[in-house]
């Protein structure tokens, strides 16, 4: 098996982007996100999973209507699914759909509390790309791949969290709303970055799920990150591919541990219900402000380290200083800086009508090429929100391990 197609293996999920805020301006943040994102004169497709019932689906609803259906429906223990199609920057539609759920819905299979994925992984990083003929290379075209989906990333975080009453998003191939320090993308509303580190602590040392856990404030992930004892440490995946290995290990581990506790019950359906209430209490507990050290992640070759202390001085950092160290470790390498500008004139003469040549670029050179040099970004926002973002090859790691080691939070 070639080194990309592995690759793909371990990638086979689309792109998921989330969005944090509390229930009751759920809909609300549903309805900013639905008005970003479909495109003028285009319908929704609205589909309502109640957790016992039959689901319920409409078709072809204006904007408005769909947030109407979904506001009389919201609060009755369901998740909402609004699917439709939106733009990218390659020029291509492509369908999207936005779930949303309410709390009794959301602690049984906490996704969101808003989530948006594509139907397919190829939707938002394609198999191949259009490129403007002329003087072009392996990297020229890796290069033209990754300012796209980059300006796609940014760009669809933005909209899906653009509701005032969202706090905080999301954007990786996960399986769920992992660390936001391994994600591709993460939005903040305010300038508090340091809310990823405190969420990653949360869901590694505790295994507190993001989904859950990012809707505390600031204040309440400190004191979290406080009870653990002094010198505890997590692992954190350097790249994607740890991360998801890291994901599939914890969902096994926490699957087994709950299966542990309801192995006594001896019908299927006492120990589903069973395993539902032990999860609810939990989150009850936590939601209280109590601390449950249950996270099941165990190191892996090549991981780095993170320290409660590490975390705890971060959260101290004013948050223009943290922001100004991520923004110089985010200064792009010497390749990158090399090829950006020609992979502009690419995208910008492809624009103005120059002939075109269709090309792969899911080989293992290109992938190489993105995984090593794609940069990042600090994108700080008209409204005093910030989005830190690479290419979804790559995860949000290696700019915070720069700006901790910058400020000496880090050896």
């Amino acid at each position: 098996m070639s080194r990309a197609s592995s690759y793909r293996t371990l990638r086979e999920e689309p792109l998921r982007l989330y969005a944090a805020c509390d229930e009751e301006h759920r809909v609300d943040a549903l309805a900013a996100a639905l008005s970003a994102l479909v495109m003028p004169g285009w319908f929704v497709r609205l589909s309502i999973h109640p957790l016992a019932g039959p689901d319920r689906s409409y078709a072809a609803l204006p904007v408005e209507k769909a947030v109407e259906v979904a506001r009389s429906a919201f609060g009755t223990d369901v998740s909402i699914g609004a699917s439709f199609w939106t733009m990218t920057s390659f020029g291509h539609g492509i369908p999207l759909t936005i779930g949303c759920a309410d709390e009794k819905h959301e602690r049984r299979s906490p996704d969101g509390p808003l989530s948006a994925s594509s139907g397919d992984y190829h939707d938002l990083l394609p198999n191949s790309i259009d490129v403007a003929v002329g003087a072009r290379s392996v990297e020229v075209e890796a290069a033209v791949m990754s300012v796209l989906v980059q300006k796609d990333i940014i760009d669809f975080s933005v909209r899906v969290c653009s509701s005032e009453h969202v706090t905080t998003g999301g954007c990786s191939d996960l399986t769920a709303w992992g660390p936001p320090i391994e994600l591709a993308a993460t939005y903040h509303a305010d300038s508090f970055v340091a809310r990823d580190l405190a969420l990653s602590w949360v869901h590694v040392h505790e295994g507190y799920k993001v989904a859950r856990a990012a809707g505390n404030a600031l204040d309440a992930l400190r004191a979290r990150v406080e009870a653990a004892p002094r010198g505890t440490r997590i692992a954190v995946a350097g790249n994607v591919a740890r991360a998801r290995k890291h994901a599939a290990l914890e969902h096994v581990a926490e699957r087994e541990r709950i299966g542990l506790l309801v192995r006594d019950e001896p019908d299927p359906r006492a120990r589903w219900r069973r395993s539902i209430e032990l999860t609810e209490r939990e989150d009850a507990l936590r939601a209280r402000g109590e601390v449950l050290p249950l996270g099941t992640r165990v190191a892996l070759a090549g991981d780095a380290e993170l320290t409660r202390e590490q975390v705890l001085a971060a959260l101290s950092t004013p948050p223009a200083t943290l922001l100004e160290a991520l923004e110089a470790s985010a200064v792009p390498d010497d390749a990158w800086r090399a090829l950006e500008p020609i992979a502009l004139e690419t995208i910008q003469a492809a624009k103005e009508g120059a002939p075109t040549e269709n090309v792969i670029v899911n080989t293992g050179a290109h992938t190489r090429f993105i995984e090593h040099h794609a940069p990042f970004h600090v994108r700080r926002l008209p409204r005093g929100g910030v989005v830190l973002a690479t290419h979804p090859y790559r995860t949000l790691w290696p700019l915070w391990a720069d700006a901790l080691f910058a400020l000496g939070l880090m050896s």
